[in-house]
């Protein structure tokens, strides 16, 4: 049976390093600000936005919460983020997405100053990551790697395997665990993969980012592999409150069984998305006072 990996325990230690940092700046007068741009009224985008600021707050950092309407133009986003590019008390800028159809990721995600970039998506961070230099790292897949590290998960010559090839999980994560301090060998599934349960069960490390509920079952599992969720799906439930709930792309209580590890949904990789953020938004801050 798996040690259930308690992302929220390791998230809590990470949150509270942040605001030990934090704590230190705001006794010089600094106070790490991140701003927080939403765009319409998607409720899981909301709900994920409310939970940063909360993160943000309790760790005596500040947050500018800008909500503006779908219907909101490209010219017009791009023009706020320049007036917060511009702003020396704000550290970290983030825009939620996905944005309405009619406003263009690229651009958006290029218009942030790297220096503020605090997702980790600009291209020179991107480029920095591939590379080995300092930069911000993108929260889900850092998030990921501090897991394997706290958890003792041997990485050097284990062979990872990924599940989806996303600019957000998948293709990030990767390169994070070829580094030369990770040291995996890694293998990308995707849509155009053939039988990629044979790759699956090859794995000594199983990160799961498919976007798609259940997807990993048992027999795709090694025996004694570390198995990672990364996603978060709703499924209908008739018996829950909310009429639905939160699964990840593994499923849980067989896969449970044969590996040695493995994250649940929720509770795992989520809330350490969130506190990866924290980290960044003080780096952000630190950086930008030396």
């Amino acid at each position: 049976m798996a040690i259930i990996i308690d992302g929220k325990a390791i998230a809590q230690d990470i949150r509270k390093e942040a605001a030990e940092r934090a704590r230190i700046l705001i006794d010089k007068g600094i106070i790490p600000c991140l701003a927080v741009i939403l765009i319409g009224e998607n409720p899981a985008s909301m709900s994920y936005v409310t939970s940063k600021e909360k993160d943000l707050a309790e760790a005596g950092m500040a947050s500018r919460d800008i909500r503006l309407p779908s219907s909101t133009t490209e010219a017009e986003l791009l023009t706020l983020i320049k007036t917060l590019n511009d702003d020396p008390l704000v550290h970290g800028i983030l825009v939620q997405l996905p944005l309405p159809k009619h406003i263009n990721e690229d651009t958006i995600i290029m218009a942030i100053d790297p220096k503020k970039d605090v997702d980790g998506f600009h291209p020179l961070s991107v480029g920095n990551m591939v590379i080995g230099r300092k930069g911000f790292l993108p929260c889900t897949p850092h998030g990921v790697i501090v897991m394997l590290q706290k958890m003792n998960i041997p990485t050097s010559g284990a062979h990872a395997v990924i599940l989806g090839r996303s600019n957000i999980v998948g293709k990030p994560l990767a390169n994070l665990l070829i580094r030369r301090d990770i040291n995996a060998t890694v293998t990308v599934c995707h849509t155009g993969t053939r039988d990629f349960a044979a790759h699956t069960r090859e794995a000594d490390i199983l990160i799961a980012a498919a976007g798609s509920p259940r997807l990993v079952t048992a027999d795709m599992v090694k025996e004694g592999a570390a198995v990672i969720d990364v996603g978060v799906n709703r499924v209908e439930d008739a018996s829950a409150k909310k009429g639905y709930r939160l699964v990840g792309d593994v499923d849980f209580a067989p896969a449970a069984e044969k590996a040695s590890f493995i994250t649940p949904v929720p509770g795992g990789v989520g809330l350490m998305t969130r506190a990866m953020l924290m980290q960044n938004v003080v780096e952000a801050a630190e950086e930008s006072y030396r």
